[in-house]
């Protein structure tokens, strides 16, 4: 025994004899990937909305459906299902913290950017104790807040859309910016910042004007996007078109929603 009844150690009990390979893991073995063995049924969606619901089945065949009705949305797998793969930037990853009784606290927040370079752009931010936590959360928030980018034209309407429609000004904090339609082939004149959102909104011809404290990065991001979204804001002429109402999705689809689903648990049991 030796130390006073302390056999092999403090607290380690009977596991003393074994050895190092195979310490607390049963017969999971060891090494990367353990756990994956059955997450093929994670990648199946599961709606939690009326909304993702209506997504899953197809009766909401666009985006743009949902804009229309100002449904908001709480999934970011509806994004994904309309838009597919979108392009992400992780604009900035800074420190802050909050002081506690014990000291400081610190978290790693997250900036991050998605867009699909053809008309949408999202800004997710997310603070969390772990970098990568916090960039997939940011990732997720930026695929809720993902809002329409609308685009036009400098000059003759020749072509596709390659500028934005009119000038468009954002605010946060001290940074404000101003986006101003550019002609065809001047390119996204502006700051490093501000040109990685303008090219994931799809933007092609833009000049920019901007003042404040604008190497805070954050609140510059931040005002690049709030200014982007209010390109459907602004109702030009051409949009002067006699309004279609139709009926909300909820009401439209009111039985659907209104029958229950039935799951089947039999898969779950045999799983266990």
């Amino acid at each position: 025994e030796g130390r006073d009844g302390f056999g092999r150690g403090f607290g380690r009990g009977d596991r003393g004899d074994r050895g190092r390979g195979d310490r607390g893991r049963g017969d999971r073995g060891r090494g990367r990937g353990r756990g994956r063995r059955d997450a093929k049924p994670e990648d199946r969606w599961t709606p939690c909305t009326k909304l993702g619901r209506l997504v899953q089945q197809g009766k909401i065949r666009s985006l743009e459906q949902i804009y229309l009705f100002s449904i908001p949305i709480k999934e970011h797998q509806i994004v994904e299902h309309f838009l597919g793969e979108l392009s992400d930037e992780v604009m900035k990853i800074m420190p802050v913290q909050k002081q506690t009784s014990a000291g400081q606290r610190m978290r790693f927040k997250a900036f991050v950017v998605v867009g699909d370079k053809n008309g949408h752009i999202g800004l997710g931010v997310k603070a969390c104790k772990e970098v990568a936590h916090s960039i997939q959360g940011s990732m997720i928030l930026a695929k809720l807040n993902i809002v329409p980018v609308r685009r036009g034209y400098w000059g003759g309407k020749l072509g596709a859309p390659h500028t934005i429609p009119t000038k468009l000004t954002g605010k946060c904090g001290s940074v404000s910016i101003r986006l101003i339609p550019a002609p065809r082939g001047a390119g996204i004149v502006a700051a490093n910042g501000s040109k990685k959102v303008l090219q994931l909104a799809g933007l092609h011809d833009v000049y920019t004007s901007s003042t404040g404290s604008t190497k805070t990065l954050g609140n510059f991001v931040k005002a690049t996007y709030y200014a982007l979204k209010k390109s459907y804001g602004f109702l030009s002429p051409d949009l002067w078109r006699e309004t279609a109402f139709s009926k909300a999705p909820a009401q439209e689809f009111t039985d659907f929603l209104a029958s229950k689903k039935v799951v089947d648990h039999s898969k779950d049991r045999e799983a266990y």
